[in-house]
Formats: C-alpha cells, structure tokens, sequence
C-alpha cells in the first residue's frame, strides 16, 4: 500500500516500472477448445492446436486452453514469477504445475482483479524449453467495466516478482490517472445526493427533492462499483455486475420520475413501458448468474450483440427524453420554473449523449474511437454532467426553500384565519331557554366553509337557529364563511324572522358565491318556524323533517323560500347536519349516506360527528343537535 501511495504522489512514467518483464507473445501461443488437465503436460502433442494470435470469443467455446512456450533465458531469475492480465476464470500451470489461479473454473466466477502476479520455485524452469498453460472459462461476453477497455485475450508476462508487481502497480496508477476526472465527479454527485436525501427523507413533503437525491446517489454507487473495477479490488465479478445492473436501473427510474414530479405531471404510459423493457434488460445479466458457465456465455453473446446495442442503446435515449416530454409545451412552463426545466433538459441531453456516442463508439466502431471515446469525450461528459446536477439541485433547493417559506406565511394566514373563524363559531353553544344544544364543528382543513349560530332572542324569549356551507373549501370558503356570520349577525339586530334573514343574505351573496343555508326559529313554548335554502333538512326524533328546497343563496337576485312551522313536544330532538356528514366516503368510496345519518340521528353530536369522520371525511363536517324542554335548563 505505500509503495501504491507513493507511485501516486511521484509522477514516475509508467514505463519505467516495466524493467525487466518480458511479454509473452500470442506468437508463441497455441490454444484448443475443451478442457482436460492432462493439456498441461510439458511433452503434450500440439498439432490439433491453433495459434493464440487468431483466436475469438465464440459463444459455443466456453472452456478452453492456452500453452505458451517460454524460453529458460526468460526465468532466469532468482524469485520467477508469472503475471496474468485477464478477466476470467482460469488456472495457471508451468511445466504441468498448478502455480495459481482467479476464481473458479468449475463455475466460471472470478474477481476483478485483473492483474494477477503468480511466483513459482526456479525449479520448475530449469528445462530448456518451458511449457506456460491456461485453463479458461468463459461465462461473460461483455465482462467488467474495465475489460470492455482491453481486449478478450489474456496478457502474459514473464519476470522476477517484483519486477512484475511494480508493472501491476505502474498500470494501476496509469488507469487511477485516466479514470480520475470520469469519477471523481460522479462520486462528487453521488455524496451530493446523500446529504440531499438526508435532508428530504424526514419531511416527505418535497418528493422531487427525494426523487433528485436518490438519483444523484445512485450515480455515485454505480461509479464507485466502475472504479472498483477499473483499479482491480477483490470484488467478485458477479458483484460488480449485479450492483452495475440495479444501481443503473434505480438511476434511471429516479431521474425519469423526477422530471415529471418537477414538471407536476403523470409519467406517460410510453415511459411506463420503457422503464419495463429495461427491467427486463437488467434482469438478463442477473438470471446468467444462475446459469452454469456454457450456457451464461450463450446469453450473454446474444447479450452483446444485440440486446446491449439495440436495447440499452435506444432504451437509454428514449429514457433520455423525459424532460423534453414532460416540460411540454415549453411555452407554458412557469416563468420560476424554466431554469429547473432547462437544466433537466440539458441533464437528459447528457443522457442521449452519453448513450449514443458509448453506442456508436462501443459498438458500431473499432476499438480505438472506443478508446478516444473513454479517455477524452466521457470524462468531459462527466464533468459536464456533475456541473448541470449541481446546479440543478441548487436550483431545485433554492426553490423548495422559497416554496417553503411561501407556505409558512400561508400556514400562519390560516391559523389566524382559523382563529378568526372560532370566534366567530364559538365551541359551546349560549345558554339557550327550554333547550339543550351540543356542537360539533370538524372542518377538513384549518379554514371550513360550514358555519352556524345560536342566537338567543331576549326580544320574544325565542332562540334563532342559523346553519350554512359554502360551496369550495379552503381559506375562500372560510372568509365568506365569516363574512356570512357577521352579516346573519347584523340582520338579527332588526328581525329574527328565518325568512327575511335568508332574503337578506341572498342580497348579500350576490356575486360572491353559492351557499346552502337553513334557519330556524324556536319559541319558548315550542313553537318552530323554519325556512331553508337549499341546505339538508333537519331529522325530529329520527325522522327526516319534510321540507320543499329551493335554490342555494346567490344563485338567482330573488328566491322564493318557503316557511315551515311546526311544533316540538316535551323531549322532542332534532338533528342539524351539513353535508360532511352524508357525504363522507370510505376507502372503497362508499358513502356515509342518508340512511346511516337517519340511524344515528337521535345520538349525541360527538357520536354522530366522529361516526362520519372515522368513516371517512371529505368536507367540512357540522352537527348540532338540540333537546327541547318547557322547563328552563342551563347549558353547558
């Protein structure tokens, strides 16, 4: 490790590490399908073999063997020592001797640590001529992150140990240099996210903030798991492969769900579909780890060769064009929003990019433009794209932030609105003579539309009865709503009459908005006078009262209300309800109903009350119930 940290800090070329190792050239190399451990022997027979330098991948090849011819003059070193530049499962032997291996050959796993340096006894390369052999495994086509850089051929070298293992530790700083302006700005995002995430997740209320954040961490993971592989740790191959397919995958589908979250949209049916294809795409790979190595190889040719560059390619570009979609038409975006819209367009643009120009270089070119494109266009794709995140998840912050702030002024608004509106609807009904009154008000915001009033009458000794919704909800309905209380107030000063207050606050409604209200007058010997407007009648000893409708206050300039009178007998009850109360719905969207308020119409007002909100509230909910007595009883 400090050797490592010190060819790091040292600008010491790479060259100079490779002094005395020697290649061994595929010249010098013949291979043959098949395995058989016999094929190790020094004397082995070789004129069924073919030369190393012409061999290919072939999918139906999944086991085969590798002998180089290595000159004693190559081994005369005191400490000798083999190192093997491949990325699969394979044994070494010299002269027949088992000297080392990466992975399995029974299952075909490996590590990803490439570059394997193998000592050996100087023994066993006393002989004139030395026999070099490899016994290999395929199961991967595509292979690591780091592999796709480098040829499928294995690299061998011969030399003293140390020799050898200065080499390794020489191109382990050449691929840390190449790959540190692709990753460190990928990790750089990755911590971002983190600490984005650890700020949104306690309070949920912001989930583009989330969506943006797990994105942001997921493309951190899935370069620490390519920069795992590039500097060759002991990591599993099946490891890195099952973390590269999830953490692509959870990328993808956090970003397209942020665009449209950010943009206040659905996700479209199309990009539903697409973000399935891909969860198929990444499942292939996985499903090939269950696979013994014959048939994993198969799969994953087919893998390679068509579904990466037809499915990954085209799926990563229409992935790609979620924020075009989702911001359109752009001509109506939020003026506040159209920074955060552009800069997830130029986020999305990176996306197509980096998917098109890996394709066209990766797949549907030579090798060196792939190369070109590695070391210099997709470093600047990375940095191009930590800045746009950056500033992104600046933008989106400093939004929310403001958002937030809105909202507080907004929250304390309502509390003073909320505030304003107990006042005006006092918690407990006044002492009322010869009647018994209980309340209920449950709006189902901080602000309701519903509103009542128990007006004693000293005039006449009668009780005036006023109860009323707003159509809406909100802080709109809670003004009018007060605005009704003060004007039902003013007019009580001149009559108590339900139907000149009901005319009275038609006048006043004009314009303003619609209201369902009911009034209602008790005398003290039980006498009841009632005139509706639209709002629900009333239920007398669990009976729907009979009363003709007409239309809701503003609606026309003159309405025609009628009076119904009636008379309430010793015990008598009546039930006022809003229309929270009936129209409270279920999860299975059921309503409360007719039929359940009538059943529960002779119970208390906090019964019937908490019966419609545990079935399921929606709207403002009122209740008010009232026992009538010729005797004079104090209230509480």
């Amino acid at each position: 490790m400090s050797k490592l940290m010190l060819l790091l800090l040292l600008p010491l070329p790479v060259t100079a590490l490779g002094q005395g190792v020697v290649p061994v050239s595929p010249q010098h190399c013949v291979w043959r399908a098949g395995d058989n451990p016999a094929w190790s022997a020094t004397n082995l027979d070789e004129s069924g073999w073919r030369p190393y330098a012409q061999w290919k991948l072939n999918p139906a090849e999944s086991r085969i063997w590798v002998r180089c011819h290595v000159e004693s003059l190559t081994l005369a070193e005191p400490q000798p020592a083999i190192q093997v530049r491949f990325s699969t499962a394979y044994q070494v032997f010299m002269n027949g001797i088992l000297v080392g291996s990466n992975g399995d050959v029974d299952d075909g796993f490996f590590s990803m640590d490439s570059i394997r340096v193998f000592p050996f006894p100087p023994a066993l390369a006393a002989n004139g001529s030395n026999v070099l052999s490899l016994r290999i495994v395929y199961r991967f086509a595509a292979g690591s992150w780091e592999t796709v850089q480098s040829t499928r051929a294995a690299e061998i070298r011969v030399g003293a140990v140390e020799s050898l293992r200065d080499n390794r530790a020489g191109v382990l700083v050449l691929l840390i240099r190449q790959n540190l302006t692709t990753f460190v700005p990928m990790v750089a995002i990755g911590i971002i996210g983190l600490v984005l995430l650890g700020f949104s997740l306690p309070d949920r209320a912001h989930p583009e903030l989330i969506l943006l954040g797990l994105a942001c961490l997921f493309i951190g993971l899935m370069f620490v798991n390519f920069l795992c592989g590039s500097i060759m740790t002991n990591e599993p191959a099946w490891a890195n492969l099952a973390i590269y397919s999830i953490t692509c995958t959870a990328n993808l589908l956090a970003q397209t769900a942020f665009y449209f979250v950010l943009a206040r949209r659905r996700i479209p049916v199309l990009f539903k579909l697409l973000i399935a294809a891909w969860f198929v795409r990444a499942a292939w790979p996985l499903a090939e780890l269950l696979l013994p190595p014959q048939p994993s190889l198969r799969l994953d040719a087919i893998l390679s060769s068509t579904v990466v560059p037809i499915g990954y390619i085209l799926l990563g570009i229409l992935l790609g064009l979620g924020p075009f979609i989702a911001f359109w038409p752009y001509n109506r975006i939020p003026r506040r929003a159209r920074a955060a819209a552009g800069l997830s367009a130029t986020w999305g643009a990176i996306l197509i990019g980096f998917f098109l120009t890996g394709g066209v270089f990766g797949y549907f070119s030579r090798p060196s433009l792939l190369g070109s494109w590695l070391s210099t266009l997709f470093p600047v794709q990375s940095i191009v794209q930590a800045c746009v995140v950056i500033a992104l998840i600046a933008l989106v912050v400093r939004e929310q932030r403001q958002v937030a702030v809105e909202r507080s002024l907004l929250a304390g608004e309502m509390e003073a609105a909320r505030e304003i509106q107990q006042y005006l609807i006092p918690q407990k009904p006044p002492e009322t003579a010869g009647l018994t009154i209980r309340s209920v008000y449950l709006p189902s915001r901080n602000v309701g539309g519903d509103f009542f009033q128990v007006l004693p009458d000293s005039r006449n000794n009668s009780t005036l009865i006023v109860v009323g919704d707003v159509a809406g909800k909100g802080l709109k309905a809670g003004m009018l709503s007060a605005l009704i209380v003060g004007a039902i107030r003013t007019a009580f000063q001149f009559t108590g009459e339900p139907a000149a207050i009901l005319a009275l606050l038609n006048g006043r409604l004009q314009g303003r908005g619609l209201v369902t209200c009911l009034a209602m007058r008790i005398d003290r010997n039980g006498s009841v006078e009632l005139a509706n407007a639209g709002h629900l009648p009333p239920y007398v000893n669990g009976d729907e009262l009979t009363v003709e409708g007409s239309f809701p206050l503003g609606a026309v300039p003159e309405i025609e209300i009628q009076t119904v009178r009636f008379k309430l007998a010793e015990g008598d009850s009546m039930l006022l309800v809003s229309d929270g109360v009936v129209e409270a719905r279920n999860a299975a969207r059921e309503l409360f109903g007719f039929d359940r308020t009538r059943s529960i119409s002779t119970q208390s007002a906090e019964a019937i009350a908490r019966a419609a909100q545990q079935f399921g509230q929606e709207d403002d909910i009122t209740v008010l119930t009232l026992t009538f007595a010729l005797a004079e009883v104090i209230h509480a």
